[in-house]
């Protein structure tokens, strides 16, 4: 009898020697001996006692100012650089461990801790869809082996060595997220620390592109993890994308392919979306047909299983036991529906908005019956000079699906302008409204007037809009109203 044999997420402490004999760091003040450190940690606000601070240098605020703080919160030890050390004027806080560069030490650190484990890694890349991949993976194999996965959105240059760093010694398999898209060579970076042997490249769309400058620019950099892969491992790759579907060339690793072509080995056909209870299609593969009814919600999901089912059968495992991990309970990260003030119901997809990503839940809301559809969509953000287009065609599309159309942000008003003209067109009635990162209160108060039983409300943007602040107003609301209001 198969149990769930997934691995419960834990911290796993990081050895003072552990760091020193992969980093080279040098220590001022005394560490003591034989000490390991809870976690290491970034955010000096986050600090627990007995964690390690790791100063940061980002784009806003260099870390180093914070490592005072942190001391006072109960940091063991700080992690920092040799230049901030050399400047100090006078004796520290707490206990130091200096290298050359923080971040590139923790990298070391956690390729070493990886080096120690013996499992098998995922890796996964794309421009949308990595988090909710990553996740339908985990939970369509854990039922198999014991498995861990990173996270969140835990896969940059810091995130993926912090979920490295987590690991449980008892897991056989390991799903990580993997980079973004924003410089050449970060995907063979994040490779060489992870050691994946089956890479997953979900698609490839002009995001970012403020910083990477084309789309065949951001091709390249996610064809760096196939081309990190062993010949011994499995390059899976979503052919319905053409630039991933290119990719096959990229790799010495086996190739396996899903999407809705019948060139697929893992095809679906007769895709069928059922609201809020699923999605069904019929699965052709090496092994023949079946028929598959999943409670994954949306089209886009069905990309999600296929990828899901690729990788456990190139791990060994059966597709049935792959669909049965689909189909047992488990946390999807986006459009989780919830209930929301006055009997309405929201779609919580706040994560994060590209164009590709907001026209598929614009598609999810189009299939919900409701009395009411609402779209609160915000700013799209890092597109470059593809920005104006692309919250033009959002909002074509939105005039079609939504009956009031609230946006947020000055990119926001591109949707809402574009939706005013296909309306007009169309002669549809569509309320529409916007709202500028400032009136967050004004949208808030808006839609808790608004909202009516039996409307459906789709809230998306970028995650720097933190438009989840708005979907926890309305949440809370809705629970102290309670069950009868």
């Amino acid at each position: 009898m198969m149990i769930n044999s997934t691995v419960e997420r834990q911290i796993r402490p990081i050895s003072l020697n552990e760091i020193v004999e992969a980093s080279a760091a040098s220590i001022i003040g005394d560490p003591g001996t034989g000490v390991s450190y809870r976690w290491i940690e970034r955010n000096s606000v986050k600090i627990t006692p007995g964690d390690l601070f790791i100063a940061v240098k980002g784009e806003r605020f260099d870390g180093h100012i914070f490592v005072d703080d942190a001391a006072q919160r109960g940091a063991s030890a700080a992690l920092v650089s040799r230049a901030w050390a050399e400047r100090l004027e006078t004796a520290p806080s707490l206990p130091l461990l200096v290298v050359d560069d923080p971040v590139t030490a923790l990298q070391q650190v956690a390729a070493a801790r990886r080096a120690s484990l013996a499992l098998t890694v995922i890796g996964v890349t794309g421009s949308i869809g990595k988090t909710s991949t990553k996740e339908s993976i985990a939970a369509g194999i854990r039922r198999c082996k014991p498995t861990y996965w990173s996270p969140g959105n835990m896969n940059s240059e810091i995130g993926l060595p912090l979920s490295i760093l987590e690991i449980p010694a008892g897991a056989e398999v390991a799903v990580l997220e993997m980079g973004g898209a924003y410089a050449p060579g970060e995907l063979a970076l994040l490779a060489e620390i992870a050691r994946p042997s089956i890479g997953v490249v979900t698609n490839v769309y002009p995001v970012h592109l403020e910083r990477m400058g084309s789309i065949e620019a951001i091709a390249e950099t996610k064809a760096e993890l196939l081309e990190a892969l062993p010949a011994s491992g499995t390059a899976v790759l979503n052919a319905g994308n053409p630039f991933v579907s290119a990719m096959a060339g990229r790799t010495t690793a086996r190739v396996v392919t899903y999407g809705t072509s019948r060139f697929c080995d893992f095809q679906a056909s007769s895709v069928r979306t059922l609201g809020l209870e699923g999605i069904s299609f019929t699965l052709r593969s090496e092994g023949g047909e079946q028929s598959v009814q999943l409670p994954m919600v949306g089209v886009h999901a069905v990309e999600l299983a296929l990828a899901a089912i690729s990788v456990g059968t190139a791990l060994g495992f059966d597709i049935d036991e792959v669909i049965r991990g689909l189909s047992e309970p488990w946390e999807p990260l986006r459009l989780a529906p919830l209930p929301g003030p006055h009997g309405s119901r929201l779609l919580d997809d706040t994560y994060n908005a590209s164009a590709p990503s907001v026209m598929s839940a614009l598609g999810l809301l189009s299939e919900i019956p409701s009395q009411r559809r609402i779209a609160v969509l915000g700013d799209m953000r890092e597109l470059g000079e593809e920005a104006a287009a692309q919250h033009r065609e959002v909002g074509l599309y939105a005039a079609e699906v939504a009956d009031l159309l609230l946006t947020f942000g000055s990119l926001g008003r591109l949707i809402a302008e574009a939706a005013l003209e296909r309306s007009s067109v169309d002669g549809k009635v569509l309320a529409v409204q916007s709202f500028e990162l400032d009136q967050r209160e004004d949208l808030t108060r808006l839609l808790l007037s608004e909202l009516r039983p039996g409307d459906t409300a789709l809230l998306k943007g970028s995650r720097g809009l933190e438009m989840e602040t708005i979907v926890e107003a309305l949440r809370a609301e809705a629970i102290n109203a309670g069950p009868d209001a």
